[in-house]
């Protein structure tokens, strides 16, 4: 049985500026839904669909054992960890939030309180010290707040759709809940009480994961449309930027405030770090049109003038320098705009191809292979370590040191 729950170490050398990858983790028997790693400890606390509860700690063999190993009575979906008080949270797939205590030496949990949050699967959740709340979002459509002294539901705000995802601003009591529809909502929490502030929709499709930085007051999101977005929700002018380089599900990000880097993770396993510190473009709204904007000639639904020009009606495409529409053969041409956020080739009309110099296609993002689905990841900027798990049951954790940053070195201690 051990055999099964001890994780390998790897001794791989880098050849190249990647993630290096430190040890596998294998011993769950589903999916694992969430893991943190423990900060200034060689740990890890992982959540399963299997109903564990596991804090994995790293022997002197260099291999990661279970110190606690705790069955639950449903699947656990998502957790949130707070490490000055070892309080941690764990959101089950029949609704209840359930808060355990962990021991100092991490080898012994004791059961707190269950919180009753909601009516089905529990998405995320986010505890906070400050406020004593625990904030959670399920797939009941709802988002929670219940007071973690109490164990009471302070209040509770329904959407039209599963509520997906969530982030927490601990100073002002704001809550940012991503949905399945594919919009973010934003909305400011009190005792008993709350108020909608707002609505951001820019996705096209479901919201995966959120990450909010309260130094810069950004809000990033990644959806199922493979695309990451970053909300200026301090600069009070609605700038968004788009984030292309994805080919498959974002659900996991990470904004490092010092770098001024991006960390994405797609369900492929694909793995991007967007450099942020540096000037970029808002891509531009697409335009409507009953005709090709370059050539004028008619698109399909133009009965009109196909009928006064004895012509067929072309379709529709949009030029995503411009935002133009156009037909095929006014946009041909393929191409990167790393400063608008497309890493891969998108399509544009003629005239803003010939605008675009060699320089301009430099890429502004490098791209890694997790080679595993990743559902979820953590990092630990100042050890320079990140953590990824999904459904085929296996936990990595990684040296990223060589990719995200580099120009804090000295605050890193390589693994």
């Amino acid at each position: 049985m051990l055999s099964l729950t001890m994780a390998a170490e790897i001794h791989s050398r880098p050849q190249t500026a990647r993630p290096i990858l430190l040890n596998k983790i294998e011993g769950h028997s589903d999916a694992v839904n969430a893991a943190v790693l423990i900060p200034k400890e060689d740990g890890v606390i992982t959540v399963s669909e299997d109903r564990t509860i596991r804090v994995w700690l790293k022997r002197d063999s260099g291999q990661y054992w279970p110190s606690i190993y705790h069955t639950v009575s449903s699947p656990c979906s998502c957790m949130s960890y707070h490490h000055d008080s070892r309080r941690i949270f764990i959101g089950q797939d029949n609704g209840a939030v359930v808060e355990f205590l962990i021991s100092e030496d991490f080898n012994k949990m004791n059961h707190v309180k269950t919180y009753p949050a909601h009516q089905n699967r529990v998405s995320d959740m986010v505890f906070s010290l400050e406020s004593e709340w625990v904030v959670s979002t399920g797939h009941d459509k709802s988002v929670s707040w219940m007071c973690t002294q109490s164990g009471s539901m302070l209040g509770r705000h329904y959407f039209t759709a599963w509520a997906s995802c969530l982030q927490y601003d601990h100073d002002t009591q704001h809550a940012f809940v991503g949905d399945y529809s594919g919009q973010i909502t934003l909305l400011k929490l009190e005792k008993q009480t709350y108020s909608t502030i707002t609505t951001l929709k820019g996705h096209e499709g479901s919201i995966a994961t959120l990450w909010w930085d309260p130094v810069q007051r950004l809000l990033f999101s990644g959806a199922s449309d493979h695309s990451v977005i970053m909300w200026d929700i301090g600069g009070r002018k609605g700038r968004t930027l788009l984030l292309q380089g994805h080919h498959d599900r974002v659900q996991a990000i990470r904004y490092l405030q010092l770098t001024r880097q991006l960390v994405s993770c797609s369900a492929d396993g694909g793995m991007a770090v967007w450099n942020m510190d540096t000037q970029r473009e808002e891509a531009p709204q697409w335009l409507d049109s009953d005709s090709c904007q370059k050539c004028e000639q008619p698109f399909f639904w133009n009965i009109k003038q196909m009928w006064d020009t004895k012509t067929m009606g072309l379709r529709q495409h949009h030029c995503r320098k411009c935002g133009n529409a156009v037909c095929g053969k006014c946009s041909s041409k393929r191409t990167t705009f790393p400063i608008m956020g497309f890493e891969f080739p998108v399509r544009v009309c003629d005239a803003c191809f010939d605008t675009i110099k060699e320089e301009d296609r430099t890429p502004l993002a490098t791209f890694h292979e997790g080679k595993h689905n990743i559902a979820h990841m953590d990092m630990d900027p100042s050890r320079g370590l990140m953590v990824t798990c999904g459904s085929d049951r296996i936990v990595k954790i990684w040296d990223v040191t060589q990719v995200v940053g580099c120009s804090l070195a000295t605050g890193f201690s390589s693994r």
